[in-house]
């Protein structure tokens, strides 16, 4: 099985921690949140990853030479960003042959179980299953509207006017198909050009397990006081 794991984001807003160290190196508790995403993926099997990088590649790929950790690792540079889609699908040849891929944003720190929600995936076979959990700030998330059967019917990518609080995690696990639903062009990005367009067709994991979007200072300081590990 094989994941991307989204790390080129420049984490403007983790400034001044993020001038000189990718959101990726920075500690949780002393463990790089790279090193914890590398354990929880060989933890579930995942046994290649593909991360890709902006700002600071140089200390990613120091870091990787120097830490081995089981997961075999790619890492691209991207001198330009090309939105979380249009990495995807820049690298679309990493993951041919492959039936289903995840997709994961570094940025999020969670012990989800991924054995449970690949299982959940494998049994609804929809086009792709997103990660969920409430959030009480929906307006600034990727917001899902499911109905019993956890189908996303729509996908709202930081509504003005959200109509409920079940967001998108940051953890995906796509179908091969998925790729021929990104759009071509300089930049893609999932919440904006992709998941909208997969209403129907794609499921909503609820995650009840640790969960932070590592996106500001704030919860970057809560994580040092709340994150409970991976064992």
């Amino acid at each position: 099985m094989k994941a991307f794991l989204l790390a080129a984001g420049l984490g403007t807003r983790m400034r001044p921690l993020t001038d000189a160290t990718p959101k990726c190196l920075l500690p949780v508790r002393g463990v790089p949140m790279l090193a914890i995403w590398l354990d929880l993926c060989h933890r579930h099997g995942i046994s290649e990853v593909l991360i890709n990088a902006h700002t600071h590649g140089d200390q990613v790929r120091d870091y990787l030479a120097a830490h081995r950790n089981g997961v075999k690792t790619t890492m691209v540079e991207e001198p330009v960003l090309l939105g979380s889609a249009g990495t995807i699908l820049a690298n679309r040849k990493w993951v041919e042959g492959e039936g289903c891929f995840w997709i994961i944003y570094a940025d999020v720190l969670t012990n989800a179980s991924l054995g449970r929600m690949m299982q959940f995936h494998r049994e609804r076979r929809g086009l792709a299953t997103l990660g969920g959990y409430e959030v009480p700030d929906p307006e600034r998330c990727g917001i899902m509207e499911v109905d019993a059967e956890r189908r996303i019917h729509r996908f709202v990518e930081k509504p003005k006017a959200p109509v409920g609080r079940l967001a998108f995690s940051g953890l995906m696990i796509a179908d091969a198909a998925v790729l021929d639903r990104i759009p071509a062009g300089p930049r893609a990005d999932l919440g904006f050009d992709v998941l909208p367009r997969l209403a129907g067709e794609m499921y909503a994991w609820p995650i009840s397990d640790y969960l932070l979007d590592m996106g500001t200072l704030e919860n970057y300081e809560r994580a040092q006081k709340t994150w409970p590990g991976l064992d």
